[in-house]
């Protein structure tokens, strides 16, 4: 990978990680109900879990799905319904801790989600897809997935230090209310790219400029006289 493509795959990562979605939205719910430190290890289940995903795209697993589309569309909208679920659970906690929302996510439990998080799935096969040079040895995998971890961990740090910084604001019980329902309602939106990125039978982003270089230059006509 030369440094201009790593460069370049630092910013993915970083625009990809630290812009809002499903995991960013729990975070930001997370530091805001439970603290940071009590967040700590749901921060390093995503940044782990991402990191195994990329790591199993590009050891082959994206064939597979790109074998078996029905495998993909199982996953996304079991992921849509667990994501509505778990804003539901955001959604009508009505204290700091209250036993309705639960407790923070595990590590197992936040590296777990990313398998039902569509956006997750997006990052790692954009990740591969798109920065993987061709012909590059299986050396690369490793090189991406490293650098996802080291990239999306201060991201999603960030958003769980905000959340931490949003509880002095949240002690009133009314406010904290509005602040999940808030919460669950982004996360909710954070679906919207399922519905209509991703439909099913659309061909693959790459398809259009994969036949652009496939195809034959046309012949230039010359005139002489």
């Amino acid at each position: 990978m030369t440094p201009e493509l790593l460069l370049a795959y630092v910013l993915f990562c970083f625009a990809t990680a630290g812009t809002p979605g499903p995991n960013n939205m729990m975070l930001l719910a997370s530091g805001a109900n439970f603290g940071f430190r009590r967040t700590v290890l749901h921060i390093l289940g995503i940044s782990c879990g991402l990191g195994f995903m990329v790591l199993a795209m590009g050891l082959g697993l994206g064939g597979v799905f790109r074998a078996y589309p029905v495998l993909h569309e199982i996953l996304r909208w079991v992921g849509g319904a667990y994501m509505l679920w778990l804003a539901w659970k955001i959604g009508t906690s009505s204290s700091v801790s209250d036993k309705a929302l639960g407790k923070p996510m595990t590590f197992v439990q936040a590296a777990a989600f990313q398998w039902v998080n569509p956006k997750a799935w997006a990052m790692a096969l954009g990740a591969v897809t798109t920065y993987a040079p061709e012909g590059s040895g299986w050396t690369i995998v490793p090189l991406l997935a490293g650098t996802f971890m080291l990239v999306g961990a201060p991201c999603s740090a960030a958003w769980a230090g905000f959340g931490q910084g949003l509880r002095p604001f949240l002690d009133r019980p009314a406010v904290l209310r509005t602040f999940n329902v808030t919460m669950a309602l982004l996360l909710v939106v954070s679906l919207y790219p399922l519905l209509v990125d991703h439909k099913p039978g659309s061909p693959p982003a790459q398809a259009p400029r994969e036949v652009a270089i496939e195809a034959p230059p046309l012949p230039v006509m010359r005139s002489h006289g």
